[in-house]
C-alpha cells in the first residue's frame, strides 16, 4: 500500500463531477486500500478519490468505529439538520467552519467486489458521508457557507499560500511518520 499525495483547493479535479466506477478488480482495490492508508496517515475522517486526483465515484470513512468504503455512492437525507458545529477538509488546510448538514443520511452504493452497500448514519458520520459525496459532485464545504463565514473563508483561501501550506505540512509529517502527504499537490 501506499500514502497518496491530496490535492489542495485550486486543483480542478476538486471541482469536476466524479465518473461512475464501472470496472473491479485488483486495480480498483489497490486504490482504495491506498486511500484508506492515507486517510488513517493524515488522521482524516474521510477522503474521496478527487482528493487524491482520481475522477471516480469512491470515498473512504473512519468515524467513530466505523471505516469502510463506498463506491457510486447515492444518498438520500433527512429534512431535518444537525447542530452547526465545524467542519474541515484535506483539500482546504488550515480552515474550519461550521457547516449545515442533514441529521440523517441513507448511503446506497457497492463495495470493491461490487456487493450492495446500504448504510444509515446520523451524528459524525452523517456529515462525513454527506462531505465526501459533495467532493464527488465536484463541491468543497466552503461553498456551503452563508453570510460572514462564506465571506471570511473566501478571504482566507484567496489569501492563502497554499504552496507555502503544503510544504510546511510535508515538511513537519516527514519529520514525524515519513509520509509525503501533500508532495506534487497544486501550486
Amino acid at each position: 500500500m501506499a500514502i497518496l499525495s491530496i490535492r489542495i483547493i485550486g486543483d480542478p479535479v476538486l471541482r469536476t463531477t466524479a465518473e461512475e466506477v464501472t470496472e473491479f478488480g485488483p486495480e480498483l482495490a489497490k486504490l482504495i486500500d491506498d486511500m484508506a492508508e492515507t486517510m488513517e496517515d493524515v488522521r482524516g475522517a474521510g477522503l474521496a478519490a478527487p482528493q487524491i486526483g482520481v475522477n471516480k465515484r469512491i470515498f473512504t470513512y473512519s468515524v467513530d468505529g466505523e471505516s469502510g468504503h463506498v463506491i457510486n455512492p447515492v444518498i438520500a437525507a433527512s429534512d431535518d439538520f444537525q447542530p452547526d458545529e465545524p467542519e474541515g477538509c484535506l483539500s482546504v488546510p488550515g480552515l474550519g467552519f461550521s457547516v449545515r448538514r442533514h441529521r440523517w443520511v441513507r448511503l446506497t452504493g457497492v463495495d470493491k467486489e461490487g456487493n450492495p452497500l446500504d448504510l444509515e448514519a446520523t451524528g459524525l458520520l452523517a456529515k462525513c458521508f454527506q462531505h465526501e459525496t459533495d467532493h464527488l459532485n465536484g463541491k468543497l464545504y466552503v461553498d456551503r457557507l452563508d453570510g460572514d463565514d462564506r465571506k471570511t473563508a473566501l478571504r482566507a483561501i484567496r489569501t492563502a499560500n497554499y504552496h507555502d501550506v503544503t510544504v510546511e505540512t510535508v515538511t513537519k509529517r516527514a519529520r514525524t511518520v515519513g509520509s509525503a502527504f501533500g508532495a506534487g499537490a497544486a501550486q
